[in-house]
């Protein structure tokens, strides 16, 4: 089944690193399936795969680190209660 990577994957597969998001890879219909049923990569049909295009990918960004230090000043800070 080929599908196509929806998110990144550390490590290996069958001593490959996985495919990179947006590539395009045949893998075996069970674990494609439950690779599409995660969310992980999404089902390419046809000869979708064939063009070798890779779709834009949106990346998300981190909130900017003094705003994190912020919001954990603002915090309230909860003390153990003595019983």
């Amino acid at each position: 089944m080929r599908i196509r990577m929806k998110v990144g994957l550390s490590g290996t597969r069958n001593g490959e690193d996985w495919p990179a998001v947006g590539e395009i890879a045949d893998i075996p219909t069970g674990e494609a399936q439950h690779l599409v049923a995660s969310g992980i990569a999404e089902e390419v049909t046809g000869d979708e795969g064939s063009r070798g295009q890779v779709p834009e990918v949106e990346t998300a960004t981190a909130p900017d680190t003094a705003e994190k230090r912020a919001a954990v000043r603002k915090a309230p800070v909860h003390k153990p209660v003595k019983e």
